[in-house]
């Protein structure tokens, strides 16, 4: 699947000069002996997908998994027919069911109920079996209050609710799933996750695409990873995950400078610093420097640091005013330079990345994708490496206490008080 790159130029002038070129390359390739017009990508042409070739069997449950741009959404779309491929063909047999934003396949003037009908009628079923299953789509979704009510006046949280009960429970015999699960509330996710395992235990084919391996591990039985549009690896997960962990690794930058934001705020550097000697180590202070510009003057700034641990799931938010009080201040417009300190032999040695999560209190959020930092923690404090747990990240120094007992009174006293 190919994205054509922009080209300079425009009106008749450019139309013109670009036909007499075209008709001029084709008139020289037959004098070459080639066919007169096939087709040349030009060199700013990118492909988002090249050279996939893989088969899903029915009843298995598979993981697409890769960095961001690496293609899994545009494979998603073309597996749902929602973008033609530029060549090559998907060929799927059964019927689809597919979730890949917020309210695909919805028509905004339309209420909950009449979008119910107007998806179970696209996947050809007939009104009695949409009927059928109208009171269970309903439940899981909880909007029975607004089932009569357009969805254009529906939250997104509604929205995708309903979305994915009608994906999940309209028979699809292929379920379709992007990581939109993301915007939903941690039961609802339990709730989505729950339900892809009882498709996928029905024996229905489940596509899923996640950035949380622990997802993938929990419902998948094979992953696909893909590498920059290209098909990097296929097989049992556990094996796929381990690669696609080992080139995050191999990959991973302690800082990222650049520009990012709106009108309002805009993000401009994050970085992870030991506080002492030149490793990142779990025997020593660290330190994350974050600098933002605020543009204009705004009333409770959210700039807090995320953790993700290997498998991409975040353990671990902080913001900048969780201690101040009162939390919400006034921020004037300028350039901030933050700091965040994590105590030493509080994480385990193993890989990490940050995150940002920045925005103004009750109002927006700011998309920081492309601004993370990866890094990976070596253990040097003896603290783990006799009995080394690579599924943990907190690794604190307790203290303990070890006292020998002699009979039933020291036993009772043990058992009562702690030892200064």
């Amino acid at each position: 699947m190919k994205r054509p790159g922009t080209r300079g130029g425009g009106g008749l002038r450019h139309a013109i000069e670009a036909g007499a070129a075209s008709l001029w390359n084709g008139l020289s390739r037959i004098v070459q002996g080639r066919a007169p017009f096939d087709r040349i990508a030009p060199e700013d042409e990118f492909w988002a997908l090249k050279d996939i070739n893989f088969e899903v069997q029915a009843g298995e449950c598979v993981g697409i998994i890769g960095r961001n741009g690496a293609g899994k959404s545009t494979l998603l779309k073309i597996l749902s027919r929602i973008t033609e491929p530029s060549t090559g063909r998907a060929v799927l047999r059964g019927r689809v069911g597919s979730l890949l934003e917020v309210g695909t396949g919805f028509h905004p003037e339309l209420t909950g109920r009449e979008n119910i009908f107007l998806n179970g009628a696209i996947l050809g079923m007939r009104r009695h079996e949409i009927n059928k299953r109208m009171d269970e789509i309903v439940a899981f979704a909880e909007v029975d209050e607004f089932l009569d009510t357009p969805v254009k006046h529906y939250s997104s949280g509604m929205y995708m609710r309903l979305a994915f009960a009608v994906a999940a429970h309209l028979d699809p015999e292929i379920l379709i799933v992007d990581e939109v699960l993301a915007v939903g509330d941690v039961q609802f996710q339990k709730k989505c996750l729950g339900k892809m395992s009882e498709v996928a235990k029905d024996g229905r084919t489940v596509l899923f695409v996640s950035h949380n391996m622990d997802v993938i591990s929990a419902i998948c039985q094979k992953a696909i990873m893909l590498e920059k549009g290209r098909l990097g690896s296929e097989g049992q997960k556990y094996d796929v995950i381990e690669q696609y962990m080992a080139t995050i690794t191999n990959n991973q930058k302690t800082s990222w400078t650049g520009d990012i934001g709106d009108q309002h705020l805009r993000m401009h550097h994050i970085s992870i610093l030991p506080m002492s000697g030149s490793g990142l180590r779990t025997d020593i202070e660290l330190c994350i420097k974050i600098i933002i510009r605020v543009d204009v003057n705004i009333l409770g700034l959210i700039c807090a640091v995320e953790l993700f641990n290997k498998s991409g799931t975040r353990f671990l938010f902080s913001n900048y005013d969780d201690m101040l009080s009162p939390p919400v201040t006034e921020i004037e417009s300028g350039l901030y330079a933050l700091e965040m300190r994590i105590p030493p032999n509080i994480l385990a040695s193993g890989f990490y990345s940050i995150g940002i999560d920045l925005g103004i209190h009750n109002q927006k959020r700011i998309a920081l994708d492309e601004a993370r930092v990866d890094f990976q923690l070596e253990n040097v404090s003896g603290i783990g490496r006799r009995y080394p747990r690579h599924d943990n990240v907190v690794r604190p120094s307790w203290e303990w206490n070890v006292m020998k007992i002699s009979n039933s009174n020291e036993s009772a006293q043990a058992l009562s008080e702690c030892k200064s």
